[in-house]
């Protein structure tokens, strides 16, 4: 299996497919790379060049203690990028990994990216503040953490229905089969403790506004309008408004999952801007 090493050693998994122009596809918060069943065969089939990378404390890469916050993520992503050497690339974010792209692109420059694609991103910023104040209560952080702590299995179970669903949904409301939402389960748990905690504290507390202005490339934002883990209002509307030109492309109906609810829509938007 293919592994790049970080700054600080951690042995980071990435897979590397098709030929093409490259584009690099950035997970999920506590999900890994095999998330993206439905768009990188897809898109790999068609003349592009995927490359997925495990997050580390994720998938098949290291599980250290540390190195959570997103400067660290965003050097992981540079060691890689800097390792395929790849030039002219399309960053694909989803919802956390879209922080990661944006922090990439502050801290590293675009010289080996081409375009931005943001996908149900938590961006610029979670956290309620003064300046913030329809953003998350930061007692849900510490609720959240608490009962990944405490039960873990059962506090992934339980977000499940609203991840596929929206507001309101319930166990069997969602568009996706029993089996295929068990397989996004296990895929949650399939890292450390430690990681998880630290990864859902950075997601709400890192406030990313700085990074989103200072994007100047051409950048896709697409976002469901029923998702209750990056609301539509707090997330890509506001990343949009600090982008010149920035528009959101409106999933209605849609909530966080829609890489599997809407796989076929977000394919062809994706083929057609990276490809472009």
């Amino acid at each position: 299996m293919p592994f790049v090493t970080a700054k600080d050693g951690t042995r980071l998994h990435y897979e590397d497919w098709g030929t093409g122009r490259p584009v690099v596809l950035l997970c999920s918060a506590t999900m890994n790379s095999r998330m993206w069943e439905f768009q990188a065969p897809y898109l790999a089939g068609r003349g592009l060049r995927c490359i997925l990378p495990d997050r580390r404390g994720f998938g098949r890469s290291d599980r250290p203690w540390n190195g959570y916050d997103y400067d660290t993520l965003a050097d992981d992503l540079a060691s890689l990028m800097g390792h395929l050497e790849l030039r002219d690339a399309t960053l694909v974010g989803y919802a956390m990994g879209g922080g990661e792209a944006v922090r990439y692109l502050a801290r590293h420059g675009s010289d080996q990216v081409a375009r931005l694609a943001l996908v149900c991103s938590t961006t610029p910023y979670l956290l309620r503040a003064q300046d913030n104040p329809d953003g998350v209560d930061p007692a849900v952080l510490e609720q959240v953490t608490a009962a990944m702590a405490a039960d873990r299995p059962r506090y992934v179970s339980e977000i499940v229905a609203p991840f596929f669903g929206g507001p309101g949904a319930t166990a069997d409301s969602h568009t996706v089969s029993p089996q295929l939402a068990g397989w996004i389960t296990g895929q949650a748990l399939d890292g450390s403790l430690r990681a998880s905690v630290e990864i859902t504290r950075t997601l709400l507390t890192e406030d990313l506004r700085e990074d989103v202005r200072g994007i100047g490339l051409p950048t896709l934002i697409v976002h469901g309008d029923a998702d209750v883990s990056a609301p539509l209002e707090l997330c890509a509307r506001r990343t949009a408004a600090l982008i010149p030109g920035g528009e959101v492309v409106v999933y209605e109906g849609a909530a966080h999952g829609l890489f599997v609810t809407h796989a076929d829509r977000l394919n062809a938007e994706l083929l057609a801007f990276a490809g472009q």
